[in-house]
């Protein structure tokens, strides 16, 4: 079997889901390719290297997050190049750009079963897009299902996001959900909290993400704010256009000396062993990588009810969920998690190290990849 993988969204939750993806499955074997852009993000032709040194075959093809017909229709051409010269199988497109790209490319040149992977919708993304942006994007997407053969959702709550958006069909749609290696995170050691400017002995919580709207770093400031927290200090670690912005913030709410922005940080796994516990107040997911790590690492977790996350949550019992995403509702929550002994967030903890280990593992998304790829070739 041969399948090409094609990816423009090179940060984030995608960028890891694909080389996973592209790492787990040639070393069961199968032959992939890799089409990416690392436009967006240069640091990604590290992960090229490294999957070419696993055998994956890569080519670039230097795809824009924004619409630009003329660029779009001559990549799209080019890829059609691509693959009538390699000839894979399956055509896993991931994300909305290149899989509008990747779709046309194969359905017009018939070269290869189409499988999507969207990693949540645009037309979903309410704080970001105009209703007549999300208004297209919704219309293309609903005109790109009929030429595809399979749709992944990464969780059982984003499956129930897509059928809601009405154009799906339930015999299209399967659930592979993400995977992590639990070892690389339980075995980490704690940072030091004076290497990250933190007081010994407070109330410390995470977040991690990019600087986004999508990943409600501007509710946790205003959290860290309420009264019940007045004691706590909280660790942005990401990178973002909205660091400016989330600045201002915290200085307007008089927290900026508890507020730790870290940057992009290459050790996560160690974060994790050093906060109390982990915030997710995402505005929207598919399913939050942070918290099967937060989960293999034996932190609690408190997070807004977005998909992924709402079901590893309630379904784990690592944590709790918000009430509602707002600064109140998550102050509320994380204040229930520090009001606890630290033997009642071991147990928290315990139980999320146990649902990573038995159902979200990389061979396991992996095997359900492979179960998808095999109706279709």
């Amino acid at each position: 079997m041969h399948v090409l993988h094609v990816i423009e969204a090179t940060i984030g939750g995608t960028r890891r889901h694909v080389v996973d993806a592209c790492r787990g499955l040639a070393r069961r074997g199968v032959r992939v390719s890799l089409v990416a852009s690392a436009l967006r993000e240069p640091h990604f032709r590290e992960d090229l290297r490294e999957l070419a040194s696993d055998g994956v075959e890569i080519r670039e093809i230097p795809m824009v997050r924004a619409i630009r017909p003329t660029t779009d229709l001559s990549q799209t051409l080019q890829l059609r190049r691509i693959l009538r010269e390699l000839r894979p199988d399956i055509v896993h497109t991931h994300s909305s750009k290149a899989g509008a790209i990747g779709r046309l490319a194969s359905w017009s040149s018939g070269v290869g079963a189409r499988v999507h992977t969207p990693h949540t919708f645009a037309f979903l993304f309410g704080a970001m897009f105009s209703p007549t942006s999300r208004s297209l994007f919704r219309a293309v997407e609903k005109e790109l299902a009929r030429k595809t053969d399979r749709f992944l959702a990464v969780s059982d709550d984003e499956a129930s996001t897509f059928r809601s958006a009405g154009f799906i069909p339930e015999q299209k749609l399967r659930v592979v959900p993400n995977g992590v290696d639990p070892a690389a995170f339980h075995s980490a050691e704690p940072l030091a909290r004076g290497e990250l400017g933190v007081p010994e002995g407070v109330p410390l919580f995470l977040v991690v993400g990019l600087l986004n709207i999508a990943k409600g770093q501007d509710l946790a400031i205003e959290a860290l704010a309420s009264p019940a927290l007045n004691d706590a200090h909280l660790l942005l670690a990401g990178s973002g256009e909205m660091e400016p912005e989330l600045r201002r913030l915290a200085a307007k709410l008089g927290v900026t000396q508890r507020v730790h922005f870290l940057g992009w940080r290459d050790d996560i796994p160690r974060l994790l062993r050093t906060a109390d516990l982990l915030l997710l107040p995402s505005r929207w997911e598919g399913m939050p990588y942070i918290v099967l790590e937060a989960m293999s690492a034996g932190l609690p977790v408190a997070a807004t009810r977005v998909d992924g996350a709402r079901a590893l949550v309630e379904s784990s019992g690592c944590g709790v969920l918000c009430a509602e995403a707002t600064p109140a509702s998550l102050a509320a929550s994380v204040a229930h998690i520090l009001s606890l002994d630290a033997e009642q967030r071991r147990q928290l903890g315990s139980r999320g190290e146990s649902a990573v280990r038995e159902r979200y593992t990389l061979d396991r998304m992996v095997d359900g990849m492979l179960g998808v790829y095999s109706e279709l070739s």
